[in-house]
């Protein structure tokens, strides 16, 4: 396929680069690209507050020691947040693209702001201590300033992270059954299960888009659209190989086997991400599958896209032949648009030893173990003996160790 063809990111990944200063990564480039007419409204956005971090950067810019993060970046965060907070109140045509770039820059900013009052707290304490009827009050402030500072440099770090640009969309979740024979397919079914129950306590919808089972109600393979708030921010690193270990139902010696099932999650292709040549694609209809009697499609509804330069082949099996066309070509784009993403990803991670949801599908991440009650993921060594409940849908203990994890990787990166 030809490279036009595929991934073009995120407007504000595109306009927003992360760099790394001193070992603090800061967000640079922003704004650069307003107009006259942009600059002349942002010019009306002037607040005290603003005023105030100016002449704070102005005065302890050149005090700070090289690692704080250069204050007239902070600053210029805060502007672009705030001209972009005018803009929302304006409304227009672009109010979606700039609520998902408010959005993203609200908790940063956050932090900035707690971090830039601190500097500005400190100043004011050290001030203190020139008037010998304060030193006292001076002093015992410092201090408590002083130990409250390490926190807040953490976590402006963390919130100045570079994001992946998908983390805030949805997911196309897809789980096949690996080594096992049946109770593979049993256990895929499990996994299923378990990501409809963490999705119902995110406030998250999941619509099945594609599923194939067994005799024994096992799953050959199951297609979810998952939607909701950070979707593929939290389910990322559920891509990999899952391992089970526990009698079988099918198992009359009451021996354990070992089976597996693998789990792919793909952040949604949005229309800008994909384009598609319609002289790629080999668009095919069929008769859908049904329980039988009453159930049986006798129209050709379903529908099958094969996009001929990758051999990807996708299928949708709804009522509506139409619907089928939109769920499919949805599809399509999202495993394209994750193929692009893996390549990018592969590049950049050629020189790591490690990293945490590296993407490798190949890669057995975590061992469910029934007789022992425990759950292992392998790449952080976590292992949690409360088996029923993850299994049950209370994933959030595991996913936050992988995130902190990938963070803290990062973080080390950036520094190193």
């Amino acid at each position: 396929m030809q490279a036009d063809h595929f991934t073009h990111f995120h407007p504000f990944a595109a306009t927003v680069s992360a760099i790394a200063i001193d070992g603090f990564a800061v967000i640079g480039a922003i704004g650069k690209r307003r107009t006259g007419q942009h600059q002349e409204k942002q010019n009306l956005l002037h607040t005290p507050s603003l005023a105030q971090l100016r002449a704070l950067t102005n005065s302890v810019e050149c005090d700070r020691p090289p690692r704080m993060v250069p204050l007239d970046r902070l600053t210029e965060i805060i502007q672009r947040f705030e001209y972009l907070e005018a803009r929302m109140a304006e409304g227009g045509s672009d109010f979606a693209q700039i609520g998902r770039e408010y959005a993203e820059l609200r908790p940063v900013v956050d932090e900035i702001r707690a971090y830039l009052q601190l500097l500005e707290d400190l100043d004011g304490a050290q001030a203190m201590l020139e008037d010998p009827e304060m030193a006292e009050l001076a002093e015992e402030e410092l201090t408590t300033l002083e130990a409250q500072k390490p926190g807040l440099e953490e976590r402006l770090q963390l919130a100045l992270l570079p994001k992946d640009a998908a983390d805030a969309r949805p997911a196309i979740l897809e789980i096949r059954p690996g080594t096992g024979g049946e109770e593979a397919a049993l256990f895929a079914g499990d996994l299923l299960r378990m990501y409809q129950r963490y999705a119902e306590t995110r406030g998250w919808s999941m619509e099945i888009i594609e599923e194939s089972l067994t005799e024994l109600g096992g799953v050959k393979e199951v297609v979810a659209h998952v939607r909701g708030d950070s979707v593929f921010a939290r389910l990322k690193y559920e891509s990999g190989v899952h391992r089970v270990q526990r009698v079988p139902e099918t198992e009359s010696g009451g021996r354990i086997h070992t089976s597996a099932a693998t789990v792919a999650v793909l952040p949604e292709a949005e229309d800008v991400d994909i384009q598609i040549d319609a002289n790629d694609l080999r668009i095919d209809t069929m008769r859908s599958s049904g329980a039988g009697g009453q159930h049986v499609n006798t129209t050709d509804s379903a529908v099958r896209i094969t996009h001929i330069p990758t051999g990807i082949v996708v299928t949708s099996s709804e009522k509506s032949q139409h619907r089928n066309r939109e769920i499919a070509m949805q599809v399509l784009k999202t495993r394209l648009y994750d193929m692009e993403r893996q390549k990018v990803h592969d590049e950049r991670s050629a020189d790591r030893a490690a990293q945490v949801g590296s993407g490798d599908r190949s890669e057995r991440i975590r061992t469910y173990n029934f007789p022992q009650g425990r759950m292992t993921d392998h790449r952080i060594n976590l292992t949690l003996y409360r088996l029923d409940q993850i299994v049950g849908g209370d994933l959030d203990e595991v996913i936050d160790a992988l995130t902190a994890d990938a963070q803290a990787a990062l973080l080390a990166e950036m520094q190193g």
